[in-house]
């Protein structure tokens, strides 16, 4: 990891038990409307990111509550970030949190907020 210097990291919620298509359709969510986000309000670190590959880190929480926790804290970080919310039609209940995409923004930035949470 050391040759990146930009990140994006989707954090999950482990207790939604999602299947595993479900999660790479969350993923995706995440990891576009969070780029989005950077895009629009930090175009460098954006365009350095998408220079080095992209570089992606997907890392879960146990609960929803810890997931907002987290968004409040990259908010506060002024971290770009992304909150998803289900529309319904599938596996889960209409208006389910089922992740967070921070970022991408510079790696130690990142890791202050997440370097400690487990992988996916």
């Amino acid at each position: 990891m050391s040759e990146f210097r930009f990140k994006q990291v989707i954090v999950f919620r482990s207790d939604l038990k999602l299947s595993r298509g479900k999660i790479a359709a969350q993923a995706g969510h995440a990891a576009v409307s969070a780029a989005e986000e950077t895009r629009k309000h930090n175009r460098d670190w954006w365009e350095s990111w998408i220079k080095e590959g992209q570089c992606k880190i997907v890392v879960k929480v146990k609960s929803e509550k810890e997931l907002l926790e987290l968004r409040k804290q990259a908010n506060e970080m002024d971290l770009p970030n992304a909150l998803i919310v289900d529309s319904g039609l599938t596996e889960i209940p209409p208006g389910t949190i089922t992740c967070l995409g921070i970022g991408p923004a510079p790696v130690e930035k990142i890791d202050k907020l997440t370097g400690g949470l487990p992988l996916l």
